[in-house]
């Protein structure tokens, strides 16, 4: 019998090393390292091949590569095809991360259920019964999506040479474990090998494969980081278990735009696909409330008008409180600066607390005019219109400066019933023949003086 052999991952990058070490060398991190059994075999492919002869790849002139069209596969799931970038393209690696109960098997059986395409859906997590109760709820007759409840790796390979699907899924990658490596499911060097078994198959035979991820508690996707440089996209599930809504994101897209984001709605029969975001990001109220300011903002090509809420109050401890939810805290302290040095308002000894509606995160710099008229709403306990938005950025100087591509925000804007937009005068407008009004503003004093005049 061999003697069993160990080496030393590093959890954070995946680095190996000899021996233990309390820092690892490559990412610099601490206390990542930890101890693994390993047993040095050749490496099976995900298909053994008859010929031994390995071809050797040649070198070829930029010149003379052919540039081939990406084919993609479009999914019945159209904010998943925004995401993605038009679909799914083939031979592709998607990784998707998110917490514990977010949805992320719902979503990806739903779309397994609904695309007109051969699916092999691989369950190390759940049984088949579970996966059948799941597909009921979602109500869909799709009958040719095949499950498998199977971790090994050879096993699925195995059933994907038989049943030749067009599009796998695995859920979930820390589940699959691989003959080649005696070390237990969900270790390091079992996801590296066992996602390096996934990506050669990918490529070799043209079939997208969608892989979920478990995340840890720092809210960034268990195992080595190398895996997520090892796939082709990786998406973020977000939201709150306590809300219906959820969030798709792309942090890493090599076919696609990495500032696209998807909106869904949690129910009982499955995640609704939310095509009018403002109807999440925007709360409903009987009566004009001060504080609230609605901004006109950008995810990738989608426009958004979101609600920013304010609340700013005499400070009870002495020392001044700054609290914001889902905006830069540096940049709010920027713009009370700009309020208090070029427009002569004397927040310093106020609290100032901000909310952007809806749970989301917004980096958008159009959204400080927003950030300001809120903020002198609720100084001066003035409600602003609802049926007025705004785009613009403040500078130092306490100018409104200019935003980009202003005209989808002001044909967004008027598609939902807005009366007013107020934007920097220094911006070029080029539509013709609209019927929501244009205040044009240069400084802080224009706005406020439009606003509470």
């Amino acid at each position: 019998m061999s003697k069993t052999k160990t080496a030393f991952f590093c959890q954070n990058c995946g680095a190996q090393h000899t021996q233990w070490k309390g820092k690892c060398a490559t990412c610099g991190e601490w206390n990542t390292i930890v101890e693994e059994i390993i047993q040095k075999e050749e490496k099976r492919d995900w298909k053994p091949s008859s010929n031994n002869q390995k071809i050797s790849a040649k070198p070829i002139k930029v010149a003379d590569i052919e540039l081939n069209p990406e084919e993609r596969i479009v999914t019945k799931n159209k904010e998943l095809n925004t995401v993605l970038g038009g679909g799914l393209v083939k031979g592709s690696v998607v990784l998707l991360g998110g917490e514990p109960g977010i949805g992320k098997s719902t979503l990806l059986l739903q779309i397994a259920l609904k695309i007109s395409q051969n699916v092999l859906y691989v369950s190390g997590e759940e049984s088949a019964s579970q996966i059948k109760m799941r597909a009921e709820r979602i109500d869909s007759n799709n009958q040719s999506c095949l499950v498998l409840t199977e971790t090994n790796t050879q096993n699925i390979f195995r059933n994907i040479e038989e049943n030749n699907p067009d599009i796998l899924v695995i859920d979930s990658i820390q589940t699959l474990h691989t003959n080649s490596i005696d070390s237990s499911p969900g270790s390091i060097s079992q996801i590296r090998e066992t996602t390096a078994e996934l990506i050669k198959f990918a490529k070799e035979t043209a079939t997208p494969v969608l892989l979920i991820g478990h995340i840890n508690k720092e809210g960034n996707i268990a195992g080595p980081k190398i895996l997520e440089h090892m796939v082709d996209v990786v998406l973020q599930f977000e939201g709150d278990r306590n809300h219906t809504y959820r969030i798709l994101r792309a942090h890493k897209n090599r076919f696609g735009s990495t500032s696209e984001l998807g909106i869904y709605e949690m129910l009982s029969d499955g995640l609704r696909e939310v095509t009018n975001p403002s109807e999440i990001l925007i709360s409903e109220k009987d009566a004009d409330l001060s504080g609230t300011a609605i901004a006109s903002t950008l995810e990738g090509i989608r426009p958004l008008m979101i609600e920013v809420q304010a609340l700013v109050s005499s400070a009870v401890y002495g020392t001044p409180q700054r609290t914001t939810t889902g905006y830069n805290l540096k940049r709010l302290h920027m713009i009370l600066a700009v309020l208090e040095k070029r427009a002569g308002f004397k927040l310093g000894a106020k609290d100032v607390f901000l909310n952007i509606t809806g749970g989301i995160q917004v980096d958008d710099p159009a959204i400080d005019l927003a950030v300001v008229a809120a903020i002198l709403s609720s100084n001066q306990d003035i409600a602003i219109s609802p049926k007025v938005c705004f785009a613009a950025e403040v500078g130092l100087a306490g100018e409104i400066r200019p935003v980009s591509k202003i005209d989808q925000r002001i044909m967004e804007a008027e598609k939902l019933g807005y009366q007013t937009l107020v934007a920097s005068k220094y911006n070029k407008i080029s539509l013709k023949n609209i019927s929501i009004k244009l205040v044009l503003v240069g400084k802080i004093e224009e706005v406020f003086a439009t606003l509470f005049a």
